[in-house]
C-alpha cells in the first residue's frame, strides 16, 4: 500500500459521515490531498474548485442521483471516476460504467482493494491531459464547468446545442472536428445528420461571439469537413 510520490487531489462525494471519516483517514495516511462532499451539489462546486485527479462517487446521496453527478461532471472533466456504492445491481453498474465512470466497487470493500483500484485508475490516466474548467481565447472565455461563456466580461446567452457546440470545439484547439464528430457528440448517437443542421447552429454561434461573423476569428470552416477553434 505505497503512497503516491506526488500530493494527488481526491475527491470524495458520499453522504455516509463514516464512510467520508474512514476515507480520509485511509487516503490521508499515504499523502493523498482529500477533499469531501455530503452531497451532489457540493461535489459538483468542489469539483469546479479543486479540479481533482480522481473522484470517489457515492450513488446513493440526498439531493440528486449519483449517476447525475458523474454525468455532469463528465462534460468537463477527464479524471477518473470511481464509483463506490451499496447498489449492487448490475444494471447500476452498467449505466455508471456507460455514462462515464471507470471502475466500481461494491460496499463494504477492504482498504486494500480500494487503494489498488485508485492506483490503477491514476496510473492508467497519469498522461492524460487534465482538461481546465475554463477556456480562454483572447477576451472569449468558455467556463465548461458553470456552462457559461463570456465575451469580453460579459455573459453570452447561448442554447444547450451552441454551448456545446463550442464546449467541444473549444476543447480541441487547432484541431479539425469533423461534421461526424460534432454531431455524435452533441446529439449522442450515431444518426447520420445533415452538416446544414451544425452549419445553422454555428452561423447563429458565430453572431453571438465573433467581432466580425463573415471573417470569423475563433470559429472557422474546414469545407467538406468540419469546423476548427483557433484561439488567437
Amino acid at each position: 500500500m505505497s503512497a503516491p510520490e506526488r500530493s494527488v487531489r481526491i475527491l470524495v462525494i458520499d453522504d455516509e459521515e463514516s464512510i467520508r471519516r474512514a476515507l480520509k483517514s485511509i487516503l490521508s495516511m499515504r499523502k493523498y490531498e482529500v477533499s469531501l462532499a455530503s452531497t451532489g451539489a457540493e461535489g459538483i462546486d468542489l469539483a469546479i474548485e479543486t479540479n481533482p485527479e480522481l473522484v470517489i462517487l457515492d450513488l446513493s446521496l440526498p439531493d440528486m442521483d449519483g449517476l447525475e453527478v458523474c454525468r455532469e461532471l463528465r462534460t468537463w472533466m477527464s479524471s477518473p471516476i470511481l464509483v463506490l456504492s451499496v447498489r449492487m445491481n448490475e444494471s447500476d453498474k452498467v449505466k455508471a460504467l456507460d455514462i462515464g465512470a471507470d471502475d466500481y466497487l461494491t460496499k463494504p470493500f477492504p482498504a486494500g482493494e480500494l487503494l489498488a483500484r485508485m492506483r490503477a485508475l491514476l496510473r492508467r490516466t497519469e498522461s492524460r491531459v487534465c482538461q481546465p474548467p475554463e477556456i480562454q481565447a483572447g477576451d472569449l472565455v468558455v467556463n465548461l464547468a458553470k456552462r457559461q461563456v463570456f465575451l469580453k466580461g460579459q455573459e453570452v446567452s447561448l442554447t444547450r446545442t451552441e454551448f456545446e457546440i463550442l464546449a467541444i470545439l473549444a476543447q480541441n484547439i487547432d484541431c479539425v472536428v469533423t461534421y461526424r464528430m460534432l454531431a455524435e457528440k452533441v446529439w449522442g448517437d450515431k444518426e447520420d445528420r445533415e452538416p446544414q443542421l451544425l452549419r445553422v447552429h454555428v452561423s447563429n454561434l458565430r453572431k453571438k461571439i465573433e467581432p466580425n461573423p463573415s471573417l470569423p476569428r475563433f470559429i472557422h470552416t474546414e469545407p467538406g469537413i468540419g469546423f476548427r477553434f483557433t484561439a488567437f
